[in-house]
């Protein structure tokens, strides 16, 4: 098993795991994901300002606390590119 993870099962990922929860922090999703907060923060980043994720800010005391979720764009990408292209190469361990 390869440890790691090519970028675009990373977004994919990240795709899925917004898309089945709805909305989630930053914390929580890089956790869910199994992404570190700090090598990662990147694909978020870039993610968002492809405008397949939106962001948003919410005060939580003295802290700022960032949510993600799937935008539209993000949505018609999942449909439209990610589901075909897992139907055609799945992520499988074949040990031949």
């Amino acid at each position: 098993m390869r440890e790691y993870r090519d970028r675009i099962y990373i977004r994919k990922d990240i795709l899925l795991k917004l898309y089945e929860y709805g909305e989630m922090n930053q914390s929580r999703l890089m956790s869910i994901c199994g992404l570190n907060n700090v090598k990662h923060k990147g694909i978020l980043d870039d993610m968002v300002t492809k405008e397949i994720l939106e962001k948003t800010e919410e005060a939580w005391g003295s802290k700022t606390i960032f949510k993600y979720k799937v935008s539209k764009k993000g949505q018609e990408i999942l449909r439209a590119v990610l589901e075909p292209y897992e139907e055609l190469f799945p992520r499988e361990d074949t040990n031949e």
